[in-house]
């Protein structure tokens, strides 16, 4: 195990960056994991308290509008591994000022890489890609699967994946990049599907299920994410791109239908039907055989235990989720 090194997370105050954290501390043995994003912490329903855990710090910045400061704060920390989060998110609202997505998945970084190059302390840039570059499949998509994305969200991904290949080729730079299946975990945003259906079920509200919840989708806990990132920064070679999911998809039907059974409720009484989202691929689905060859990692968390944790979650922090909106805010 790599002792001692300092890990920087970009993106640490979304859920999965919280969770990645949490994993690294517990995990990797590390000198120190910093975790930056945009605004403060939320509040601890989403935050989860990380900011109490020892040898952590938390830091403000914004990738897109401060990206002169950034650099800056990176040369006092010095990470030899740096994990990006960062991205504007949401594939279904991206066809609207779509240019945003671009801003931060691809302009943002690039810069802030041309920036990283030029400091030798980094041994390895992990960026999170996304699966939604393979667009809908009939089979399971390993990573050379053809490009095909089907939202400016999921363009604004690879663009920035394909510049990582490239400055991996011809100038060396330092980098893996993780392609996860969606995932899901508590102190997940409500406008997600899961944390959604939860709360719905708690407070006795109607999901609406979009397209009657045809599309199949492949999920994974956040702190199986977490192993794949830390076994990938201790043992994959550099320059590899990795797919992370499950062996099967799952339709979101089934998905919220378990999530009825986590809570002991019918699924009828959880959903009612509605429209389905413009731009709805049918099917994600990954090949994760070449990440499991390098450096080991399967997902380990099944259903009955992540959703046994989130209705957990939900149930604790229930007086403060009532409250907090279940809509997607577009923000720069």
């Amino acid at each position: 195990m790599t002792v001692g090194k300092t890990y920087a997370i970009l993106g640490g105050g979304g859920s999965f960056g919280i969770h990645t954290a949490f994993y690294l501390l517990r995990h990797a043995a590390p000198k120190r994991v910093i975790s930056i994003g945009r605004n403060p912490l939320r509040p601890e329903p989403f935050s989860l308290g990380i900011e109490r855990e020892k040898n952590f710090e938390y830091h403000a910045y914004h990738l897109t509008y401060e990206i002169d400061l950034l650099p800056d704060l990176l040369d006092k920390i010095k990470p030899e591994v740096m994990v990006n989060y960062a991205a504007q998110g949401e594939g279904a609202v991206s066809w609207r000022h779509s240019w945003r997505f671009f801003e931060t998945n691809s302009m943002a970084l690039a810069r802030l890489c041309e920036e990283l190059m030029k400091r030798s302390w980094l041994e390895r840039f992990i960026q999170i890609g996304t699966s939604e570059m393979y667009g809908s499949v009939l089979h399971a998509a390993k990573e050379d699967e053809p490009i095909k994305p089907t939202s400016p969200y999921a363009a604004s991904k690879v663009a920035f994946d394909m510049y990582l290949e490239s400055v991996h080729k011809f100038l060396k730079f330092p980098m893996n990049v993780i392609r996860p299946s969606n995932a899901y975990c508590p102190g997940q945003l409500l406008h997600r599907v899961i944390p959604k259906a939860i709360l719905c079920g708690l407070t006795g509200t109607k999901l609406p299920l979009q397209g009657g919840g045809k599309a199949e989708k492949s999920y994974i806990h956040a702190r199986d994410l977490a192993r794949a990132i830390h076994l990938v920064a201790e043992k994959a070679p550099l320059g590899k791109i990795y797919n992370a999911g499950p062996a099967q998809p799952t339709s979101i039907r089934r998905v919220v239908e378990l999530c009825a059974e986590a809570l002991g409720m019918p699924f009828e009484q959880l959903c009612e039907m509605a429209p389905d989202r413009l731009g709805q691929d049918s099917r994600y689905w990954l090949d994760s055989s070449a990440i499991k060859h390098d450096v080991g990692w399967e997902p380990e968390i099944g259903w009955k235990e992540g959703l046994g944790e989130m209705v957990e979650w939900g149930r604790k922090y229930l007086d403060q989720l009532r409250d907090w909106p279940t809509a997607y805010t577009m923000r720069g």
